[in-house]
């Protein structure tokens, strides 16, 4: 039944790599189970409740992604999305939460619009393969970026990034724990990344850089936020901009993420396309609908994903192990924490299990600069632009919004027009009135 479901032999994996590398993607992207309770109540929100509801809206939406599309990623509430609704809806412009979880639920609603639609993968289809690689190789650097600053290799000082407090010992182990993997890998042991992972809080333990936090806790009630979107209020025309701005924010980062992933796992065909997209961008875009009815922000894929398809995951089965993971984590938070927890010394928190999984997933992917077409200035320029947008500016959308620019406007004024798709300019301009506007 499950090689039915999955086609692991076609896709050349097996039950256990499927295991491990759900596991390692769940331990990558868990750091949400502990964050996005912080972030909305900042807006009023039931802290625990939160955490409850964002295990079961990540649980749901991944099992979709597993089932239904047969991808190897991960769903959750996205980081950003959050911090646009906590610190700008809510606390900016003092916006109930009830309501601001309705003007999510209707871009959500967009999301699916435009999914049932074939717009969004229309929208992948018409981006340049060399675009695409750039995207991926972008994205391994914004990975990487996240792993040195969780790792404290770097640190943001005066609006510049500086060189971290090497003497930190959550920033040793880390430095540990990036050659450990590395010299598995170079070794290619199978199950790299996950040995690593366990070796390094295992060493750390002794030195209480790591903690142990306990197994398992009684979950708190879902209750104050489940389906407390207040729809009606949101339907307001005053309210047109922030349901924009979340639709372009999950649309592209998810494009985004979709392309990078596929690029790794080797999913793109010849022509640049990638099979099964549309299930994928449904499933994507059903999370974030169920999301809401949770009381949570918008739930999209998760490009620590990549992490799952570095350690050999290549089917849905992937994304049901993270799946069952979430949901076990309803009870099992303390033993998560134990694995996810940061490290404080100094005033600095470094996180040194799962930095230098990301560092090491960041290198990987940087691999994709060799498909690059760096021949043609039309070609690896827009693409330079957004390798170096995505980790400098933080956000996976406006590195996107760099190379789709650049392209449309470089092929147009060199007198190549032909070359760019219609879909393409249309992209170009909604990223320069997203620039201008928003």
């Amino acid at each position: 039944m499950i090689e039915r479901l999955f086609s692991l032999k076609q896709r050349g994996t097996s039950f256990r790599t499927e295991f491990r590398a759900g596991t390692v993607t769940f331990l990558s992207m868990a750091y949400i189970i502990a964050v996005q309770p912080v972030i909305l109540s900042q807006a009023g929100m039931d802290p625990g409740a939160v955490m409850v509801g964002t295990c079961i809206a990540s649980a749901i939406a991944t099992l979709i992604m597993g089932l239904y599309a047969n991808y190897p990623i991960g769903l959750a509430p996205g980081m950003g999305e959050n911090f646009y609704f906590s610190y700008t809806l809510v606390k900016g412009k003092g916006i109930p939460w009830r309501t601001a979880l309705g003007i999510v639920f209707l871009s959500g609603a967009a999301f699916l619009g435009v999914s049932l639609l074939r717009i969004r993968e229309k929208i992948i289809d018409a981006i340049p393969r060399s675009l695409k690689n750039g995207i991926a190789v972008g994205i391994g650097f914004f990975i990487a970026m996240l792993g040195l600053k969780d790792a404290g290799f770097v640190v943001l000082r005066e609006g510049a990034l500086t060189l971290g407090n090497l003497h930190h010992p959550g920033t040793l182990l880390a430095t540990v724990g990036l050659v450990i993997i590395a010299v598995l890998m170079a070794r290619r042991i199978k199950g790299a990344i996950f040995i690593g992972m366990l070796i390094t809080f295992l060493l750390g333990l002794p030195f209480g850089i790591v903690k142990f936090h306990g197994i398992v806790s009684k979950p708190p009630s879902l209750s104050p936020i489940f389906l407390k979107m207040d729809i009606k209020a949101a339907l307001s025309l005053s309210f047109i901009v922030p349901i924009l701005a979340f639709f372009i924010m999950d649309m592209f980062d998810t494009i985004g993420t979709l392309i990078g992933i596929a690029e790794q796992a080797g999913f793109v065909d010849e022509e640049g396309r990638l099979p099964g997209m549309k299930k994928a961008l449904l499933a994507d875009s059903a999370g974030t609908l169920i999301g809401t009815t949770l009381g949570n922000s918008t739930v999209t894929s998760y490009i620590e994903s990549a992490t799952g398809v570095a350690e050999g995951g290549r089917t849905g089965l992937t994304a049901v192990f993270v799946s069952l993971y979430f949901l076990l984590s309803v009870f099992f938070y303390p033993f998560i924490k134990s694995l996810i927890g940061g490290y404080s010394w100094g005033g600095a928190v470094v996180h040194p299990i799962t930095s230098p999984v990301l560092i090491i997933v960041g290198a990987m992917m940087f691999a994709n600069v060799r498909k690059m077409n760096l021949e043609d200035p039309t070609e690896y320029i827009p693409s330079l632009l957004t390798v170096l947008g995505m980790p400098l500016t933080m956000s996976i959308s406006d590195g996107l919004g760099f190379g789709f620019i650049s392209y449309a406007l470089l092929k147009l004024l060199s007198g190549r027009a032909k070359e760019v798709s219609l879909t393409l300019y249309i992209l170009a301009l909604v990223f320069v009135l997203k620039f201008a506007f928003l």
